[in-house]
């Protein structure tokens, strides 16, 4: 599940973004498993923008077909729902399936190769020691040993096991016995891996005491450290991004990770600080030498949110915009469509300075003025007051607690989970599992990861053979 956009309007000989799309279609059909936490991506009536698929095709032909292009994004939107209808019975790709079933099933009416699964009673294969097509406790509790532990169980562990009277709270204890081990929070452990991504680590540039690079600018494992903790022991998940404070690491089995107030090597003062939005590894290396941060804006926006601007997720355009305050030549018709969201996006982020000296890895509140003013005649006017999904927000900490209370960042936390332990993303029969843990986690369970873990191990989905 992506964010994206659905490109429907023709110029003479080019098709042109139009960003409002994904908004007007989960408006029609806001059950679809593609609006769940997110809008469909550009592929949803593409192949390859601007060509249309099969589908994008369909729905253009009853897009005011009468009315001359390019339309408007008010003209857009306006006739979009209805072209959405009168393409849904239809089979755009010819797999025998509608475009209705296959948005509601949340596969792609304009590829062939996808298509809805027959739903009905399971008819598995027999399986001598697992009841398939249900939750068999048995292969649940070997599979939470070896997931969040790393090993299996022994035989006398599954028999002793099987024979116990409170299955499901021996899994739950199982589960937070591994939830402390260092095979899933440790150094290299599972959470680690998840967060690899987010923070994109080069050996080469590491500073601190471990595993110094041969060119020290920034100690990621910082970052490492404060995203393990939003993860465990019931923290808030949202902390990776709202976190005004720093987190180290200290032991092994298991390893303990404490908050503190400052830490060496990190020069964003407390009151500018915003998570791993504002480390010293993101802005030596998503921020460098440049004076509008559209790399880090970007980079935030996809690692915990799950939106790619690169591939036209999460278009949320902001009228006027983009200003092109650093005279990047980004108004052109086939530019502007992206930066009309990333310019916006990227203003929070002015003042933090990235590897530009003076004052590298640091807030520095006139840095656009003192660092860059010659590079463009409006240079000094880009602002600190930015859009995030569509939001205005003052400053890079309101851009956090945005990003962090959004739809976007529940599922995309699940999403890290779900496919870790599933092997990739949910399938159509599991979207609805899926989306309850999502929703729990953000409304009921007060961004607990290992909260939401309990519930995991416990669907359908993860626990039948």
């Amino acid at each position: 599940m992506r964010l994206g956009t659905l490109v429907l309007a023709l110029l003479p000989a080019l098709a042109l973004a139009k960003p409002p799309a994904p908004g007007v279609f989960c408006t029609k059909y806001p059950t679809a498993p593609v609006c769940t936490g997110g809008q469909p991506a550009c592929t949803y009536c593409h192949s390859s923008p601007p060509t249309r698929n099969a589908y994008g095709a369909k729905v253009e032909t009853a897009l005011v077909p009468t009315a001359p292009r390019p339309l408007s994004d008010g003209d857009f939107s306006m006739a979009l729902p209805a072209a959405l209808g009168a393409a849904e019975s239809a089979d755009s790709d010819g797999d025998g399936y509608s475009n209705l079933l296959e948005i509601q099933r949340g596969t792609f009416p304009g590829d062939p190769r996808s298509f809805p699964a027959p739903l009905g009673p399971c008819d598995g294969p027999k399986n001598p020691g697992y009841a398939v097509c249900t939750v068999d406790n048995r292969y649940l509790f070997r599979k939470v040993q070896l997931d969040f532990c790393g090993f299996s169980p022994t035989y006398d562990a599954l028999e002793a096991f099987a024979k116990s009277s409170d299955q499901t709270a021996r899994l739950d204890a199982l589960l937070d016995t591994c939830l402390k081990s260092d095979f899933w929070r440790g150094k290299n452990g599972q959470v680690w891996e998840l967060a690899h991504k987010k923070i994109r680590p080069v050996g080469t540039l590491k500073s601190g005491s471990e595993e110094k690079g041969l060119v020290p600018l920034a100690d990621y494992y910082d970052d490492y450290a404060l995203y393990t903790w939003s993860q465990i022991d019931d923290h808030d998940a949202r902390d990776v991004l709202t976190a005004d404070f720093f987190v180290t690491r200290a032991g092994t089995g298991p390893t303990v990770y404490s908050k503190v107030a400052n830490r060496a090597g990190q020069g964003v003062d407390q009151a500018h600080r915003a998570g791993n939005l504002s480390s010293a590894w993101s802005l030596a290396y998503f921020v460098m030498f440049t004076a509008l941060p559209r790399n880090a804006a970007a980079q935030g926006y996809r690692a915990y949110l799950g939106l790619d601007i690169a591939k036209q997720e999460g278009l949320y355009p902001i009228p006027n915009e983009p200003k092109d305050y650093d005279a990047k030549g980004v108004q052109g018709a086939l530019c502007s469509q992206c930066h009309a969201t990333l310019d916006p996006l990227s203003y929070p982020f002015r003042n933090y300075n990235g590897l530009t000296n003076p004052n590298p890895e640091q807030y520095v509140p006139n840095r656009i003025e003192t660092q860059f003013a010659g590079l463009a005649p409006n240079i000094s006017q880009i602002p600190e007051k930015g859009y995030i999904l569509g939001q205005p927000v003052n400053d890079l900490k309101g851009w956090a607690r945005v990003a962090a209370d959004s739809d976007a960042f529940a599922a995309n936390t699940v999403m890290d989970y779900w496919k870790l332990l599933m092997g990739g993303p949910p399938t159509p029969d599991q979207n609805d599992e899926f989306v309850k843990l999502w929703k729990r986690l953000k409304n009921e369970n007060t961004y607990s990861v290992q909260k939401m873990l309990h519930e995991l191990i416990h669907t359908e989905a993860y626990g039948a053979p």
